[in-house]
């Protein structure tokens, strides 16, 4: 029997962190990979292959498009597309990412066993595939497993008129109509999507509006252009029942209709239902190392990602909020420095959120409700990407950076971001908010001209006269 001083079940963000940590501390590693190829869901059916879709799509005519695409010669595009060929382009970027993980791996010497693990005890694997089954001891085991579609029972899920994220990258044909039901993360990317490719889009929510994380003035941008580019969203509603049906007629045509809670009947040609994941953790015989998980497949942990058992760790959407890929490398890089004592240092107000919708949106920090909440001191200071020159030249009309500003200290809490290159530019933010810089900092800092980080300048001057009474 193998032992290694930790396993890893799962080469997804989280996985791979950890596995590389490890072995730079010169410890023996495995990651045990259910898949043909590394990467897990984010790779392979998750983040790259949706945020390449998107890339494809916003590049449809030559030319990228910085927001949601509205003009004609774009839309006549869009419609000429067909998913297929969409696909191949994104087919690329994801057999890159595979080369470059499986490289990692082989230059840290991570081993990589591919087969589905499971728990023999608290210290013993069981890796099987199609061929034999081996068991591996190991000091510490780490799981990144990830999580699949929610598919209740209730919805009759059948290619390709009702299906989830992981089966829209399989359709050979663009639907002219989709209800997505789910106005989460992923919901809302995809919804953006496929209104930018001509599809007409009824995005369906339960909670009073999409993405309640995020700032309420930037999804509020959000949904307005969502609206503009012809996407009907039915917030504070619920889906009861889900059916198909035939058109009469004798087309043989058959169509998706949903029903509401409120009594409202949808119909499309194609229903995605994205509303909630479940963690991948139903294999695992996790009974058998003395470990459960809760009714979504979700593993609890303390703040150092030990579960119940204090050499077993858990990082990655498998533990919950916030499911992103860059929250679950830093969850499996922090849950590998705690398990070989090496020091490091987590910063949970630092994480930034990255949401890739058309368009695209950021933050970091504190939020406007969070700060009011506690009772923190603040104001804001706006910018909008049409007042810089680099706006302009992109063509970014709707483009918005929000800093929020402590009244007292001046110190920025918080940084919100809807527009063309939110997710990079964010970062400047997260900087200043690690280092306690004050809004002055970014008056007195001298940007690249013509540049998008001069939002930052604009915004701090707009804050601060609010906080001088300078109108």
């Amino acid at each position: 029997m193998r032992s290694f001083d930790l396993a890893i079940i799962g080469s997804g963000p989280a996985g791979q962190k950890a596995a590389i940590q490890t072995a730079k501390l010169g410890k023996r590693v495995c990651v045990i990979e259910a898949r043909e190829v590394v990467g897990g869901v984010a790779v392979n059916t998750g983040t790259i292959p949706s945020k390449a879709l998107r890339e494809a799509i916003l590049n449809l005519g030559g030319c990228p498009m910085p927001a949601m695409p509205t003009d004609a010669d774009f839309i006549s595009h869009a419609r000429q597309a067909t998913m297929p060929n969409l696909w191949s382009s994104c087919n690329r970027v994801i057999q890159a990412e595979i080369d470059i993980i499986r490289m990692h791996f082989a230059n840290n010497g991570v081993q990589v066993l591919h087969g589905m693990a499971s728990f023999i005890d608290d210290h013993t694997l069981s890796v099987a595939t199609r061929f034999a089954t081996e068991s591996i001891r190991a000091d510490n085991i780490l799981i990144g497993v990830g999580t699949h579609p929610a598919r209740p029972t209730n919805i009759p899920f059948t290619e390709p008129d009702i299906i989830t994220s992981d089966e829209l990258l399989h359709l050979d044909v663009l639907p002219k109509s989709m209800i997505v039901v789910g106005g989460g993360v992923i919901g809302t990317e995809y919804a953006s999507m496929m209104a930018a490719l001509g599809v007409k889009v009824t995005l369906v929510e339960g909670r009073p509006r999409l993405l309640e994380f995020v700032d309420s003035e930037i999804i509020e941008a959000l949904q307005y252009h969502l609206r503009q580019a012809g996407v009907t969203l039915r917030c504070g509603e619920k889906v009861i029942k889900v059916q198909k049906s035939e058109q009469s007629g004798g087309s043989n045509k058959v169509m998706v209709e949903a029903m509401l809670e409120s009594g409202k009947m949808l119909r499309a040609d194609c229903l995605l239902y994205a509303a909630g994941r479940q963690g991948a953790t139903d294999g695992l015989n996790l009974q058998n190392a003395g470990l459960s998980a809760d009714d979504r497949g979700r593993i609890k942990v303390n703040a150092f990602y030990q579960t119940a058992k204090p050499h077993i760790y858990a990082a990655g959407d498998v533990i919950g909020f916030p499911a992103l890929a860059s929250t679950s490398m830093e969850q499996g890089r922090l849950a590998a420095c705690h398990m070989f004592g090496e020091k490091c240092e987590q910063v949970e107000a630092l994480l930034p959120y990255g949401i890739y919708a058309i368009p695209e949106i950021s933050m970091v920090g504190w939020t406007e409700e969070k700060l009011t909440q506690e009772q923190v001191p603040f104001d804001s200071g706006i910018a909008y990407y049409r007042e810089t020159a680099r706006g302009q030249l992109l063509n970014d009309e709707i483009g918005m950076l929000k800093l929020l500003i402590h009244q007292d200290s001046h110190a920025i809490l918080g940084v919100h971001i809807i527009g063309t290159g939110a997710t990079e530019l964010v970062h400047i933010g997260q900087c200043a908010i690690a280092f306690k810089i004050t809004a002055e900092y970014f008056i007195n800092t001298v940007f690249n001209y013509p540049t998008l980080a001069e939002c930052y300048k604009i915004a701090a001057q707009n804050g601060l006269n609010k906080l001088r009474g300078i109108s």
